[in-house]
């Protein structure tokens, strides 16, 4: 995130260190890698239930929860699911954590029922983490954030999925909610950020995964 305007890329979990590893090869597809994945605990207990999801499903409510967000939040992931049913419903739902996340800022608050959702443990904290700095900083956003690059790969057991993936900010700026300023910058290295979330899957939910953690990369040179 560009942290010159927004301030996703300044506040980390506690837990979620600096991860220094590359973007995938390019291959959007899932690789199915039975290396044990950083941050996730294979043999961890059944995590904890969140927010059960409320609505209808419809467009804008996959698992029936609410992730839209306003026209100028225009949030791309420009990536390509992979064949393993479970690694292409954790994909998606990486992509309705950072939705979650945006609709969070546009309605002022760490409540919304989509946080919960999508997010439990470090996850839910960093996502709570990043709103607040929005909030504090009397900010919105405004523009489009483009996800790109995207690999999965599964735990032995099934039950956890590490989605990494490069985002360009480089035209997703801060916007001050009081004068309605948008703080735009020059392009730089401050654009490029590389993620690895650790999505878990919901044992109670129909498909639901949460990010349970979240690795920052930012200044990623291997995204440009």
């Amino acid at each position: 995130m560009n942290r010159r305007t927004t301030p996703v890329a300044i506040a980390l979990t506690a837990t979620a260190a600096l991860l220094l590893s590359a973007c995938g090869s390019g291959d959007d597809g899932g690789s199915k890698d039975t290396d044990k994945i950083a941050g996730a605990d294979q043999d961890a207990g059944k995590p904890k239930k969140s927010a059960e999801p409320s609505g209808a499903p419809a467009a804008d409510k996959p698992d029936g929860v609410d992730v839209s967000l306003p026209k100028d939040m225009n949030l791309v992931f420009d990536w390509n699911k992979p064949n393993d049913k479970d690694e292409a419903a954790a994909m998606d739902d990486a992509a309705n954590f950072f939705r979650a996340i945006y609709r969070g800022v546009d309605k002022r608050t760490t409540k919304d029922a989509a946080v919960s959702a999508y997010a439990t443990g470090d996850g839910l904290h960093y996502a709570q983490v990043q709103i607040n700095e929005w909030l504090k900083g009397g900010w919105t956003a405004t523009g489009t954030l483009r996800h790109y690059r995207a690999s999965t790969r599964s735990t032995a057991n099934g039950n956890s999925v590490e989605v990494a993936f490069c985002a360009d900010s480089g035209k997703y700026f801060g916007k001050e909610i009081k004068t309605g300023k948008v703080l735009k910058t020059k392009p730089s290295i401050k654009d490029f950020d590389h993620y690895k979330l650790i999505m878990t899957k919901l044992p109670t939910g129909n498909g639901l995964w949460q990010a349970s953690k979240v690795f920052v990369e930012t200044e990623a040179g291997q995204c440009r």
